[in-house]
């Protein structure tokens, strides 16, 4: 599943803002051919609706369509409802569809919808609703800006029901610091996975537990290669996923807090995608969407300029949205990748590029 396209509608700072995802396929002959964007990277200053777009996105998405959060601002007030219209490349977990899914806020009218054709897409939408909480797939993850590392020691109950559980429903929270503490989590994936794979070895059945530990091993010495580091597994004694870096071993909270961050990033993401396709021979392959806040967020000033092809190298079919006050994170991506958005006395204004 791939985003295409959002419409926001009196959310927020938005009055009525569309932003694109879609860029031409290089490898298709026919111009019109559009393909979603593998990375963009949403660029504004604080107020202007970075984070409105995150959570208009999450809540907005196949198996998880609620009316928007934030009502728009008192300047921008009408008697029009609030709504957000999201167009999703379903990809592969409906390879046979030709054109994207239509899922908007429950109270969404759109222009030139008849009663009937409007009728229709609930429909469609409430099908795809049942089809995704009930299969699994459709897999969208975000991160709070708000993300942070407690001491918390890790503790690893129930992973059928928590780690191996895909939920379409999970709701994301950007502005909950409470919940944006993303150690134990972290500490669970890594956890789980060297200890599944050592009790699995050797069985058939457990096979799958084998390839997600490879792909998240993959995964993560992309996003170490930085700090000349890597994930060596799990301490025998404590049961806390170790490091190495050079010939010294330390345990994950020693690492670096950017480097923290970015094994956060790559071990829940690839936790989501085996949990949402199991079955997947490939699971680093997996299709998915991933929302980060504030991008720029703890991390080294000189590794913002990698940041964007760090994360498409480690997982290559995740769709990346970020977003970021930083204009060292937005210039080191090409145009075509960032959208601006700036304030004025209409809204929010959105270019390609970055606005000078």
């Amino acid at each position: 599943m791939r985003l295409a396209a959002v419409r926001i509608h009196h959310v927020g700072p938005f009055a009525d803002t569309s932003f694109g995802f879609l860029e031409a396929n290089p490898q298709d002959d026919d111009e019109r051919a559009l393909t979603p964007r593998a990375a963009s990277v949403i660029f504004g200053a604080d107020g202007t609706g970075k984070t409105t777009l995150l959570a208009a996105i999450a809540s907005t998405r196949p198996g998880h369509a609620l009316p928007p959060l934030l009502q728009g601002r008192p300047q921008l007030a009408t008697e029009e409802p609030s709504w957000v219209r999201a167009d999703w490349h379903l990809g592969d977990d409906d390879p046979e569809r030709p054109h994207p899914l239509v899922v908007t806020s429950p109270s969404a009218v759109l222009e030139g919808e008849t009663a009937e054709s409007g009728a229709l897409r609930r429909r469609e939408q409430a099908v795809f609703d049942r089809r995704a909480q009930s299969d699994g797939g459709h897999v969208f993850l975000a991160f709070s800006g708000a993300r942070w590392f407690s001491r918390s020691a890790n503790l690893l109950t129930t992973p059928d029901r928590t780690l191996l559980r895909w939920d379409v429903r999970q709701a994301a929270s950007f502005d909950d610091p409470t919940r944006a503490d993303l150690t134990r989590e972290t500490k669970q994936v890594l956890a789980y996975a060297s200890i599944a794979r050592a009790l699995g070895g050797g069985r058939a059945e457990h096979e799958p537990l084998a390839r997600f530990e490879e792909a998240l091993r993959a995964v993560l010495d992309v996003l170490l290669e930085p700090f000349d580091a890597r994930w060596i597994g799990v301490s025998p004694t404590t049961l806390e996923p170790e490091m190495r870096a050079g010939k010294r071993t330390m345990p994950f909270e020693a690492l670096p807090r950017p480097a923290k961050h970015l094994v956060a990033i790559g071990a829940l993401t690839m936790r989501a995608l085996y949990a949402g396709y199991p079955g997947a021979d490939e699971p680093r392959e997996s299709e998915g969407v991933v929302g980060i806040d504030d991008a720029e967020a703890q991390q080294d000033p000189a590794l913002l300029r990698h940041l964007v092809p760090l994360l498409r190298s480690a997982l290559p079919n995740v769709q990346w949205i970020l977003t970021t006050s930083s204009s060292q994170l937005a210039l080191a991506c090409e145009g075509r990748e960032v959208l601006a958005l700036r304030s004025s006395s209409t809204g929010i204004e959105v270019a390609e590029g970055l606005l000078h």
